[in-house]
């Protein structure tokens, strides 16, 4: 997999420290074989990436698809969610179309025409 090539090395801190927001550069760790809405997440990447990484993404997430469901506490979290509003969205009427509302056009009015002034 020569586009799914380690471009960072992540490591458990040794100390809890918050997610810097300004660094643009922090790496952001998804497993999506423990969690259902990191898979999604590969899911959706893969449908916007290049076609070489897609074509090795879409062998990955058939790879995770294929294997046990193996969730970790935050998976687990999330799973529940995922479950719930898959559940909402199916309950939920399609919306109703609102009507464009056009201007209605006056009938009966008749224009008046002003007198013309004549010159004395």
């Amino acid at each position: 997999m020569p586009e799914l090539t380690r471009r960072y090395i992540v490591m458990t801190m040794a100390t809890e420290g918050p997610f810097d927001l300004r660094d643009p550069d922090t790496p952001f760790v998804l497993k999506p074989w423990k969690d259902p809405a990191a898979l999604r997440a590969l899911q959706t990447y893969c449908e916007h990436c290049y076609p070489e990484l897609a074509v090795e993404l879409e062998a990955w997430i058939a790879a995770i698809s294929a294997g046990p469901a193996v969730r970790g506490g935050v998976g687990t979290r999330n799973e529940q969610h995922i479950g719930a509003r898959a559940r909402a969205s199916a309950k939920r009427p399609p919306a109703r179309r609102q009507k464009p509302k056009a201007k209605t056009k006056v009938v009966g009015r008749k224009k008046v025409k002003k007198k013309a002034r004549g010159r004395h």
